[in-house]
């Protein structure tokens, strides 16, 4: 018969058949050997788990006091809740493991919650700054830095393979002769000049600034030349300011960079044509006398007009600053009494085709200058400004020996 239950004292379990295992219970004393291979568990001081006795249905656990594993839990801190959680990086955050109380917002309003960065309150201290450098200093290093940019440039000697001048198709063609391939053309052609030498090889390379280039007899303006023909309205002065504020031909050409001058004038109530260019010997030679370019100017007048009077303005009419001539003249429409004639004359003096035909007896009604020199007005509208094309630059540096 088996006896199971726990004594005050030193606890004593019977042996049990085979593979039995007897427990003893808390006690100074030592515990009785087990029979039949049996293990003997001794009790556990402190922390150990403690087992009563087993009874023939089971095992029976007694109670337990201070475990293991409650010990680990109650050594393991408490988990904050979300809505206790603090995300401060600051120093006093890092200390208590950021659950500790932090001053002011913390770190994280300024670098964020997490990875943000972390600044010791003794970074600024330790640095330094450079000590700013004296205003003589400053204006050494400048002075020495332009005197470095503004050296004057060095020019060096041209290598064996360099070349001098430009290709002449390219010349041409910048000259807007056509594309290289069309002065090509012309040059295979026999059609080009250069300082009055017929050029029929490629490439040839000249001088634009010294060179004479002509295309079929005309001078090519291989410079940045502009040349403009500007169909004047009446009421436009022939100046390019006006200090009075009145419209002038300047109004015409605000938007051009390079400075343009006009050919010759015309009174404020003569309409027609009017030449404007930066080149001055062009110009100069344009409105000289000695070269002869002829004006033309159709002239609305009030007849009857006797048979002579293309005889007597060729011939010559006398002024008060001397006798002007007419080189042609001829009637072009006839409406009753009103006369629409033609008179072409090489002279630019004030207001001479009004002062012939009124020293004549028929004050001029209306003027209109149709053509300079080989540039014809045609069907270009009032207030309109063209740019001339080559062959007309080509025809009036001919017409003055250019």
């Amino acid at each position: 018969m088996r006896s199971s239950g726990r004594n005050s004292g030193s606890g004593n379990r019977d042996n049990r058949g085979g593979g039995g295992r007897s427990g003893g219970g808390r006690s100074g004393g030592s515990p009785r050997p087990a029979s039949g291979g049996g293990r003997a568990g001794g009790g556990r001081s402190g922390g150990g788990r403690y087992d009563a006795g087993r009874s023939e249905g089971g095992r029976y656990d007694g109670p337990r006091s201070g475990g293991r594993r409650d010990d680990r839990q109650e050594q393991r801190p408490r988990r904050p809740r979300p809505e206790e959680r603090r995300y401060d990086v600051g120093p006093e955050g890092e200390r208590s493991g950021g659950r500790g109380p932090s001053s002011g917002r913390g770190a994280s309003a300024r670098g964020g919650a997490k990875g943000g960065p972390r600044r010791s309150p003794s970074a600024g201290a330790d640095r330094r700054t450079a000590p700013a450098r004296p205003r003589e200093l400053d204006a050494k290093i400048e002075e020495r830095n332009r005197e470095r940019h503004n050296k004057p440039q060095v020019k060096l000697p041209k290598t064996f393979g360099e070349q001098e001048g430009e290709r002449l198709q390219k010349v041409l063609a910048r000259a807007g002769m056509g594309s290289r391939r069309a002065c090509e053309e012309l040059i295979e052609q026999a059609r080009v000049e250069v300082n009055g030498q017929i050029v029929t090889e490629q490439g040839l390379r000249v001088d634009p600034e010294k060179d004479e280039i002509k295309v079929d007899g005309l001078t090519v303006a291989t410079q940045s030349y502009l040349f403009f023909a500007l169909n004047k309205p009446a009421g436009v002065v022939s100046t390019m300011e006006d200090p009075d504020g009145r419209q002038c031909l300047g109004d015409y050409v605000t938007n051009r960079e390079t400075r343009l001058f006009h050919v010759g004038r015309l009174d404020t109530e003569t309409e027609g044509i009017i030449l404007l260019t930066n080149h001055g010997e062009l110009a100069h030679r344009l409105t000289h006398p000695r070269y002869g370019v002829q004006k033309t100017y159709l002239a609305a007048i009030t007849g009857p007009l006797p048979r002579d009077i293309g005889k007597r303005l060729k011939s010559g009419i006398e002024l008060e600053d001397g006798w002007a001539r007419a080189d042609d003249f001829r009637v072009i429409q006839q409406t009753g009494k009103n006369y629409l004639v033609e008179v072409t004359l090489h002279e630019g003096r004030k207001h001479i085709v009004r002062r012939m035909l009124a020293e004549a007896g028929f004050p001029v009604e209306k003027l209109v200058r149709t053509s300079f020199g080989p540039i014809a007005l045609g069907d270009q509208k009032s207030g309109w400004l063209r740019r001339l094309t080559n062959t007309e630059v080509g025809m009036l540096m001919r017409e003055v020996e250019l």
